[in-house]
This record gives C-alpha cells, structure tokens and sequence, in this order.
C-alpha cells in the first residue's frame, strides 16, 4: 500500500469514526428530547419511540442496501448480519428509550459508556487480548472521569434507570465486537436492523397487554400508555434513519480500521458531546465538575491512542 493510500485509509477511519461518534450523541440528545418526562402532555412513549427507530432505521437502511445492490452482490454476499446482533441491537435500543425516561442527558450517556468500556474491555481480556501498562494506566483515568463525574454533589440518577442503561450499554458492547468481523457494514447493519423487527412486535404486543396484568412496578407505570405526536414521531425518525441507521453502519465501517481498546475507549468522549448537545438543545448547565470530567477522560483516551501508536519493544 502506498504513502498516499495508506494516508487516506487512516483518514477515512478517523472521518468515519468522529461521524460515528457525534450519531452517538446525538441519539442521547434526541431520545432525551422526545422522553422528557419535564414535558406536559409527553411527545411519545419509550415503546413507541423503540419501535419507530428502529423501523425507521432498517426502512432507510434497506433503501441504501437496494441502490448498492447489484445481482451479483445480493447473490454472493456473506454479509448479512446475525440473529444474535439483531437481537443485542433490539436490547440496547428498548433499554436505552426506558432509562431515557428516568435519567438527564449526560447521566444516561455517562452510564451507558461506562457500561459499554467495562463490557468491551472485559470480553475483550476473556478473549486473549492483553493490554499494555500505558494503556491500562490511560483507560483507568479515562474511567476515573466518569466517578469523578458522580461523585456525591451531582443528583444521584434513578436506580432503575441506572441499571436499565447498564444493560443498554453491555448490549451495545457486545454488538460493537460483533462489528469488528463485518466484512460489508452497509449490509451486516441493515440486515441486523431487519432482524430487530420481529423483537419490536413482540415489544408492543407486551406493551399493550402488561398494564393488564399488573401495575406494581416503576417500568409498568412509564410504559401504560401510548403517547403519539408529530414531534415525538419526528425525533424517533431522526434517530433511527440518521443518527442509527447511517451511523451505525459507519461505526461498523471505523470497527474494521480499530483495536477493540481504542472502539471502547473512544466512545467515552460520547458523553461530553452528549452533554453540549444537552446544553444546546435542551438548555442544561455546563458545570465544572463535568468539564474537569471531560478533561480527565480526553487524557485518559490520548495515552491509550499514543500506547498503540508506539508499542514499548519487549
């Protein structure tokens, strides 16, 4: 490969990425926007919000599929997704809508990337990928910006939220490893947007009967009733065909240029720039326990990039 070619397949990465992650955070901010329990009467339901994305999500992705397609592609492709990633994406995605319901913008995304480093890293160790002692000192203080973050003196986040986007965010990070053998991410994305839908039934149809069965819990009360408007519809849209849809397909695109170190520890910068979109949109505070978070974390993530850009000779 040539200086130039070698050049511009790094740029694409890091293009490709950066589009990524701003998806990321924008999916925070536009789930916030239409679940804000601050608004009377609601925009939409979490369950409503879930299914529409996620439609939206494969309607545009399947479109993007029929203008790459040629009959050759569709008869000899291999890339077409898994049961088991369309199923974590479903997870990720339901979890993520009912603990926006219960939590503000930048504790949602702070939980939910805690969650998706750990999983990864985790996974990723289990695996036989070892670490370095420069990239476990940088992904430390990259954690250690996050519990800077909730320390006592920032509003403690609903419980069932907490461990609803903890489980959102093990099932993004299972699904961000499944991404790193994708070999068409246009493809393995769309197919495993198609394979959610089947989930997003079976999602309403609990929906529709749960409150008929019992009322007892917290998730039961956020979940009662359908909420439909015009903005609420709109944001679920944008978030599914753009900030999902496209973006993922992306992620999946950088996955193949990323060790499963850096995918992890790149998305810690998601809550930041959830937190400015908060900040822009939805008229939160920029604080300074969570810029000196931010800084923590930016630190955190430049040692890891630099300890694998320049590997210590054993």
């Amino acid at each position: 490969m040539s200086s130039l070619s070698a050049f511009l397949s790094r740029f694409s990465i890091a293009l490709y990425t950066l589009i990524a992650l701003v998806a990321f955070a924008a999916n925070s901010v536009l789930c916030r926007m239409a679940l804000s329990t601050q608004q009377t009467p609601a925009l939409i339901d979490p369950s409503s919000f879930t299914a529409i994305r996620l439609i939206a999500g494969a309607l545009v992705l399947w479109l993007l599929m029929l203008l790459r397609s040629t009959k050759t592609t569709v008869s000899n492709s291999t890339s077409r997704g898994s049961m088991f990633a369309g199923a974590l994406l479903f997870i990720y995605a339901v979890t993520f809508s009912y603990a926006y319901v219960l939590l503000d913008t930048a504790t949602g995304a702070l939980i939910l990337f805690a969650a998706v480093q750990i999983s990864m890293m985790l996974i990723s160790y289990f695996q036989g990928q070892r670490l370095t002692l420069l990239e476990w000192i940088g992904a430390l203080l990259a954690f250690s910006g996050f519990a800077y973050l909730v320390l006592p003196g920032v509003s403690a986040p609903s419980m069932t939220g907490l461990v609803l986007m903890a489980i959102s965010g093990c099932a993004w990070g299972g699904y961000t490893l499944l991404g790193k053998k994708s070999v068409n991410p246009l493809f393995d994305t769309g197919y495993n947007f198609i394979r959610s839908l089947p989930l997003v039934v079976v999602m309403i149809l609990v929906v529709w009967l749960l409150p008929q069965l019992t009322s007892a819990t917290q998730l039961v009360s956020i979940s009662q009733v359908t909420v439909l408007s015009a903005k609420g519809i709109l944001l679920a849209v944008l978030s599914g065909a753009m900030a999902s849809g496209i973006g993922y397909a992306l992620w999946y695109q950088a996955l193949r240029g990323l060790t499963s170190t850096h995918a992890a520890v790149l998305q810690l910068t998601v809550p930041v720039i959830a937190a400015v979109g908060g900040i822009l949109f939805l008229d939160e505070v920029l604080s300074f326990h969570l810029s000196v978070s931010a800084g923590i974390i930016f630190v955190g993530i430049a040692l890891v990039i630099f300890a694998k850009s320049h590997p210590v000779s054993q």
